[in-house]
């Protein structure tokens, strides 16, 4: 009798205890999600205009450093990090914009298939060398930073090129309602199509092995100097996704690296991606990217010196990464 009555009350508990787990786990991303509604309330409260078009603007804004973080994310996880980013933003950015302008629209499909490609091969090139030579990944890459900054100027020597048209489209403007920016749609539809199938595989959990305690995953079989260059191919992938938008929202190619390095490195921090390795996802990085855009346009609204934000930004990462420091020493007690 006693089990009839009890069985209704542990099926409700089940699913009440899985949702409370899974809050638990992403407490820091739902946090992240509660400032970034703050700070819209805040936006339209100083900027009452501040409406669709200014979501679309700010998701236009956000998608070339919105990728970046991504890619950095990738390398974090693994217990790397990569400075070379935004040189290869620049490179892809030039490669893509030279090869599309006066020419016709379906080569432009080609031309991005190729710049993908491109993209691997610049990040397999960084993990092998990471790999080979057993330097540290902040070495290698801040000197390949360097490289592949030079052969950007070498593509383009000043801003030009090119761009599709359906490029263009495809970033700009709004998808069935103004308040859905195509933008965001095309970051959501590019991160899931790579991320969930990667996250669930064999490959998905080695990067965290790797990144968690690269000698126990050594033990237990699985490859970290091939992880590890698995790992910095998708961060050329996403490096060079970031590029095509570059080219896509300017319309033209740009050789000089932005501040897409350090920023994704910022976003990665205040996203909850451990620098440790091991810890974190690509959901936190991407909502941390709209909270440092939106902070700096709210700044400009208050006609504030825009500089301030940089500071604003560099007290946020300083209080994140202590909070960091003490919750890990917390778990290690």
């Amino acid at each position: 009798m006693s089990t009839t009555v009890d069985a209704p009350d542990t099926m409700i508990s089940r699913p009440r205890g899985a949702l409370v787990s899974a809050m638990r786990r992403n407490a820091w991303t739902l946090g992240l999600i509660g400032i970034l509604a703050l700070l819209l309330v805040f936006t339209k409260i100083i900027q009452p205009t501040y409406g669709a078009r200014g979501i679309q603007g700010l998701a236009v804004s956000v998608l070339p450093l919105a990728l970046a973080a991504v890619a950095q994310a990738f390398a974090v996880i693994a217990r790397g990090i990569d400075l070379s980013i935004g040189s290869m933003m620049a490179l892809t950015s030039v490669v893509a914009a030279a090869l599309m302008e006066d020419r016709s629209e379906g080569f432009a499909i080609l031309v991005v298939f190729g710049v993908l490609l491109l993209g691997l091969l610049l990040g397999a090139v960084n993990g092998s060398l990471i790999v080979v030579t057993r330097v540290p990944d902040i070495v290698v890459t801040l000197a390949m930073l360097f490289v592949w900054a030079g052969c950007a100027l070498l593509v383009l020597k000043t801003p030009g090129g090119g761009s599709a048209e359906w490029l263009r489209d495809l970033t700009g403007g709004s998808i069935i309602g103004p308040w859905i920016p195509k933008a965001a749609v095309v970051l959501g539809l590019v991160v899931a199509a790579i991320w969930l199938p990667i996250r669930r595989s064999r490959l998905g959990l080695s990067l965290y092995a790797i990144g968690s305690a690269p000698l126990a995953a050594y033990r237990s079989g699985i490859s970290v100097n091939r992880t590890k260059i698995f790992a910095y191919m998708l961060t050329g992938l996403f490096s060079a996704l970031a590029g095509l938008s570059l080219t896509a929202s300017t319309g033209i190619g740009i050789p000089v690296p932005g501040p897409y390095t350090l920023m994704s490195v910022a976003a990665v921090v205040l996203g909850g991606v451990s620098l440790a390795g091991g810890r974190g996802g690509i959901f936190g990085p991407i909502i941390a990217v709209v909270i440092l855009s939106l902070l700096r346009t709210d700044m400009t609204f208050m006609n504030l010196n825009t500089n301030l934000a940089t500071v604003a930004q560099g007290l946020i990462l300083v209080g994140v990464v202590m909070i960091g420091s003490l919750m890990q020493l917390r778990r290690d007690r």
